[in-house]
């Protein structure tokens, strides 16, 4: 099986071309004997206090088998776009392929599709010449002009109801529940979206909820845009082990996402659960002229308040007053969008 997951393409001036960026995973799911998922399951169930009702809900199910699965490596992965067929790599140990590739301006003119956040260039798997076979997969490349104004948000806690903060509510909103967006946040980015800004998700979430984290945007309301999560590996001790990352960090691919789109003006949307006004205070720093804005919502935190209100006090020294704030609803935050003057 391949996943495909959310991307976006840079218009290259020098060259007249786009280029553009595919990144997914390949992989097939655990045998129904596996030690692995017989261990997973009865450690979830454990942890989460389920009764058998719980264990056999399709949302229970569909999330678990999410993370159920074995990684495929050493799979050729091509794409067709239009009647152009492109080699995008050969998965990793990991399952993961990741390539950057130029588009000519026919192909993209062609095959580009406008919706109603941005004009996107959908394909679809191609069949490799080996003994892997997997059902066909589609995924689409989102189409970023050089300047505008972007938003990097983060996803849990920030645009939907996780609790970071409390391990047990983060599983059970993880493999239990449906996913429940931030009303005021959805609006917020609807109107954001409406005046033509481009959304990037840089999350911790694991890239196995491609999909579900997908259906949700779609259900809410929520913009799509761009995905850049993390690489999650399942011990076979635990259904829930500890991350391993040999992916780039959260601040690293911020800076890639700057680096691609230097005339772009960026808004960074993130909350307290986490780090992430450590990070955005790193990145501020460093990219001042490129940052119209940081958001933090303030949420519960595993964090002590004197780290907390050190790491605000960070952000407010790298941000000016009028671009910083800390928000616990919407609407303290929606004139942060720069006008057309100020871009």
């Amino acid at each position: 099986m391949i996943t495909f997951f959310p991307t976006y393409a840079q218009w290259i001036e020098t060259t007249g071309v786009w280029r553009a960026r595919i990144h997914g995973m390949v992989t097939r799911p655990l045998p129904a004997a596996s030690r692995r998922r017989t261990v997973a399951y009865a450690v979830v169930k454990r942890l989460l206090k389920m009764d058998e009702e719980q264990f056999l809900s399709p949302v229970f199910q569909a999330r678990s088998e999410a993370f159920l699965l074995q990684r495929i490596a050493g799979q050729s992965v091509r794409i067709k776009v239009g009647s152009k067929v492109i080699d995008v790599g050969v998965s990793n140990r990991t399952g993961h392929f990741e390539m950057s590739f130029n588009l000519d301006v026919h192909t993209v003119l062609e095959n580009s599709v406008q919706t109603p956040y941005g004009p996107k260039l959908y394909f679809e798997s191609v069949d490799a010449d080996n003994e892997f076979r997997s059902a066909k997969a589609s995924g689409y490349i989102q189409l970023i002009d050089p300047n505008g104004i972007s938003v990097i948000s983060d996803i849990d806690d920030t645009v939907k109801i996780t609790n970071v903060a409390d391990r047990r509510e983060l599983l059970a909103n993880t493999l239990l529940r449906e996913f429940v967006a931030v009303p005021d946040m959805v609006d917020l980015y609807k109107m954001w979206s409406l005046s033509g800004v481009i959304f990037h998700y840089v999350s911790a979430s694991p890239w196995q909820l491609t999909r579900p984290l997908s259906e949700f945007f779609l259900n809410s309301g929520l913009p799509d845009g761009s995905m850049h999560l993390k690489l999650f590996r399942l011990k076979d001790s635990t259904p829930l082990g500890r991350m391993r990352s040999s992916k780039k960090s959260k601040q690293d691919v911020i800076h890639e996402i700057l680096d691609h789109f230097p005339n772009r003006k960026f808004i960074l949307v993130g909350d307290s659960g986490e780090r992430d006004p450590d990070v955005y205070a790193k990145v501020a720093q460093h990219r001042a002229a490129q940052i119209a804005g940081v958001a933090i919502r303030r949420v519960s935190s595993r964090r002590s308040k004197q780290k907390l209100e050190s790491s605000f006090k960070l952000l407010s020294q790298a941000v000016p007053d009028d671009k910083f704030r800390l928000f616990t609803a919407a609407e303290e935050i929606q004139d942060l969008l720069p006008t057309e003057k100020t871009v």
